[in-house]
């Protein structure tokens, strides 16, 4: 059995000539704050990983870190399967192969991708109307793991459920 949890970036600055290229844009101040009380929140609702992987995406990467340190310093891993744009077929292979003996996995990026990923997991087509909103977070459960419909939703939260349980601790 391998557990998903596809966790969408916290809020980041707008897009703009500052932030050149997009790749670069970071989280907010309040967008950090707000990620390690969804962390937090993590921790309340008892999740669990082996390993994190991430878009190389500033916001995503620091999304992904800040989840490490409030678990404990977790290596994070950096996949372009999880970039605006990348390859879904690519990332499912890569978790198989690279990160095979881990079964419960955070997978840290954007949307429209992680809904889509989402969707094909438990559908077999990107055409599911599913939304993360910024630091979203989604759990899914696979008995093998395949680029198709292999998976059941568990849950789906947003960033200010996941921030009002990390405060509440």
């Amino acid at each position: 059995m391998t557990t998903l949890y596809l966790l969408r970036h916290g809020k980041a600055h707008p897009r703009g000539p500052r932030w050149r290229p997009d790749s670069e844009r970071p989280l907010t101040s309040e967008g950090e704050k707000n990620m390690f009380d969804v962390a937090r929140g993590l921790r309340v609702l008892k999740v669990e990983f082996d390993t994190i992987l991430s878009s190389a995406y500033a916001r995503a990467w620091r999304t992904a870190e800040i989840v490490a340190e409030v678990y404990g310093r977790r290596e994070v891993h950096r996949t372009e399967g999880l970039a605006p744009g990348g390859s879904a077929r690519d990332l499912i292979d890569e978790v198989n192969t690279k990160f095979a003996p881990a079964r419960n996995i955070v997978l840290t990026g954007h949307e429209p991708d992680l809904s889509q990923l989402a969707s094909v997991l438990l559908t077999g087509s990107g055409s599911m109307a599913l939304e993360l909103k910024k630091a979203g977070l989604c759990k899914l459960a696979a008995g093998k793991l395949v680029f198709g419909k292999c998976a059941r939703l568990h849950w789906l939260l947003t960033g200010k459920q996941l921030a009002r349980l990390g405060r509440q601790r």
